[in-house]
């Protein structure tokens, strides 16, 4: 099975200047990842969706590369899951763009 959560939204600290060292930042947040399902053996996206986002709005990061890591770290760890792919972005961080950065 593939549990897709996509456009998780929340507010955290992230990013290397001082101005997003003082403010928390919208953060859109897209995982997938892969798992065998059994009756007996399910993973509750609304956990997954609810973990990810109290974990991060705890967290300050420096750069999206380490909010990834972070992630990879939370869900490889309490899940067993394969073909974890993450996906975050700043959407309000540049005037006329959106950054994203994902591992893969």
């Amino acid at each position: 099975m593939k549990i897709e959560i996509n456009n998780l939204t929340f507010k955290c600290i992230i990013g290397i200047l001082d101005f997003e060292r003082i403010k928390k930042q919208r953060v859109i947040l897209n995982v997938s990842f892969n798992y065998i399902f059994t009756k007996d053996i399910f993973i509750d996206y609304a956990e997954v969706s609810k973990l990810l986002k109290s974990t991060m709005k705890e967290q300050k990061f420096l750069l999206l590369e380490d909010a990834i890591l972070y992630i990879e770290n939370i869900l490889l760890n309490k899940y067993q899951i394969t073909n974890l792919q993450i996906k975050i972005s700043k959407p309000d961080i540049l005037k006329d763009c959106i950054v994203t950065l994902s591992n893969y």
